[in-house]
């Protein structure tokens, strides 16, 4: 009996290493035709960029212009009909971000040269740079005399700026990116020979630091221009964004296979903001508040906990949250996942531009800390309830942004198909699908969850009202405290990280967006029997990122045109 044991433990642990060698031999799994090519693409155009880093020369747009053509003939060889699916997707997706990056490239080099005639000393200040590469000897009375001589056309261009009343804030914006880059040629150049080249350290230094002071300053005139030249005054919220227009806002969804209108999407937000209202109305009947939403609001946001017991009580969520999706078979959850995530407090400069906590690998709490106005630290931990918190936490962690990272480096990783529609999308569509499942647990839970939801759909109202010219940045922070229920200084965070916090024009609306092209996916794969829950969310990670009606193209198996346009109408209105 006792030679059995050891037997059947044999048997068993020679069937998982079997099991687990054909799953590692799945190349499928991990790669693609298309993978070869993108992986030496993106080789390539590190080492390029890396070499010709000086961002707005000349040559670099000239060179990488000839790496994406040469690349867009390779890819053009390949035998598009043998593909399967996912390769058809990588095709795709790669041809998109060629022509993407010849189109950026393109855009910039033309910018370039509009604003040349405010550079007209860049042309040997780059062939300076040229010369370091290889580590010429410089000929150093010749090259201080030169540099002498350009520090007296920067101030002569510089006072012709000054009066120059027909720069575009385009142009202002390239002009500023060439002034930083020539100070990094030249900085290159000096940290180079400086100290090891004698006559270089005696010529140099002086001309050097008074032409770099000079470019300074030539580029705090350009850093000056923009902030006059708004599309939009300042209001009196301190926030100055640059709409960017109606026209590029349909350039920028096509580009994110989202075939709808701006107009369309108001209108999808304005319907489920017509949802939210109603669920609010219920809830707040449930709480004995009759139809006084806002008061029921005012309940919640007091829930609060002490500064001290917030990271305890996000603690609590996130059991709570991943004791719900394994009791109902969600999603797998890989052991290291929720192993390895930490967690960390944002500081109270960050706080202005994110209100509410981040996620990902590091789970960032905001709340407020000593140094805060009395008035600040109550609006950072009233917004930061846990009531509304139990909207997000999953968001933030598993399975939103922290299982998203975790799998993203471990399945498909070659995939660089950067969209916020399937970053914030995914995480968003659980705080859509937890609710569906019951997750809230009271009123005041679901007063919460439905806070977030409105939250989404504004960020498609003001978003678009915004870029479109329709409404100023204070116009959106009123927007946000009246219609959704924001403290005044979490709304302005949100409005100032919108527009001036880095994000792209269409990142705000791609939360809602991607989180309902997700539940169309869902509808047709799980609600019709194809799959389960658990199939679907971990066939949708293990695919990695990408616009969502490609990775419905790979779920349902569904062959991509080569002349591929999208059309996946997602929602009906």
């Amino acid at each position: 009996m006792k030679k059995i044991f050891p037997l059947i433990a044999g048997l068993l642990l020679q069937q998982i290493i079997v099991s687990a060698q054909s799953a590692d031999n799945d190349l499928y799994a991990q790669s693609s035709e298309v993978n070869n090519i993108m992986v030496q693409y993106d080789a390539d155009a590190g080492i390029l960029n890396r070499f010709y880093f000086v961002e707005n020369s000349p040559e670099r747009f000239a060179r990488l212009i000839t790496l994406v053509k040469s690349y867009q003939q390779r890819l053009q060889q390949l035998n598009y009909a043998a593909l399967n699916v996912g390769a058809q997707v990588d095709y795709t997706l790669f041809k998109r971000k060629l022509i993407a990056t010849a189109e950026d490239l393109s855009q910039a080099q033309q910018e370039y040269i509009q604003v040349k005639k405010w550079f007209p000393f860049a042309d040997k200040i780059y062939q300076v740079e040229q010369n370091r590469r290889r580590g010429a000897k410089p000929d150093a009375p010749a090259l201080a005399a030169q540099l002498n001589d350009i520090a007296k056309e920067v101030s002569k261009d510089q006072q012709q700026l000054e009066k120059d009343s027909s720069i575009s804030i385009v142009q202002i914006r390239r002009g500023i990116a060439t002034v930083k880059d020539l100070r990094n040629a030249l900085n290159s150049v000096y940290v180079f020979y400086n100290g090891y080249d004698p006559l270089f350290s005696w010529w140099i230094p002086a001309p050097y630091k008074q032409l770099d002071s000079l470019l300074k300053s030539y580029g705090a005139t350009f850093a000056d221009r923009e902030k006059s030249s708004g599309h939009l005054p300042d209001d009196g919220s301190g926030i100055i964004g640059h709409p960017i227009g109606r026209a590029a806002l349909i350039r920028g969804l096509q580009q994110e296979m989202i075939p709808y209108t701006p107009e369309e999407l108001v209108a999808i937000a304005n319907k489920e903001f017509a949802w939210c209202d109603a669920e609010m109305e219920k809830a707040t009947r449930e709480m004995g508040l009759g139809t006084d939403w806002k008061a029921a609001m005012e309940k919640v946001k007091n829930s609060y906990v002490p500064p001290a017991d917030q990271p305890a009580a996000m603690m609590q969520l996130y059991n709570e949250s991943v004791d719900f999706l394994k009791q109902h078979h969600l999603i797998t959850l890989p052991p290291l996942a929720e192993e390895t995530w930490r967690m960390n407090m944002m500081s109270p400069e960050r706080q202005l531009v994110n209100p509410f906590f981040l996620g990902g690998e590091e789970f960032i709490v905001s709340y407020p800390v000593s140094s805060m106005s009395h008035e600040d630290k109550m609006m950072s931990m009233r917004g930061n309830n846990p009531h509304f918190s139990r909207a997000t936490v999953h968001h933030e962690l598993l399975a939103g942004h922290a299982l998203q990272e975790f799998m993203q480096n471990r399945y498909k990783a070659y995939r660089h198909f950067e969209t916020p529609f399937w970053i914030e999308g995914w995480a968003l569509y659980w705080e859509r699908l937890l609710w569906d499942q019951g997750f809230a647990k009271s009123p005041e839970d679901r007063i919460g969850m439905l806070f977030w939801r409105k939250h989404r759909c504004a960020r498609i109202i003001f978003s678009i009202n915004y870029h479109t010219g329709k409404w100023t940045p204070q116009q959106c922070i009123d927007f946000l405290v009246d219609r959704v229920g924001h403290e005044r200084a979490n709304a302005e965070g949100e409005v100032r990280r919108s527009f001036v916090g880095g994000y792209s024009p269409l990142y705000q609306i791609a939360y809602m967006i991607g989180g309902l092209q997700f539940e169309a996916l869902k509808k047709e794969l799980v609600d019709s029997g194809k799959m389960s829950y658990q199939q679907y969310h971990d066939a949708v990670l293990k695919e990695n990122m990408m616009p969502i009606e490609m990775l419905r193209a790979i779920l349902l198996n569904k062959p991509i045109p080569k002349d591929f346009a999208t059309n996946w109408r997602f929602y009906q209105l």
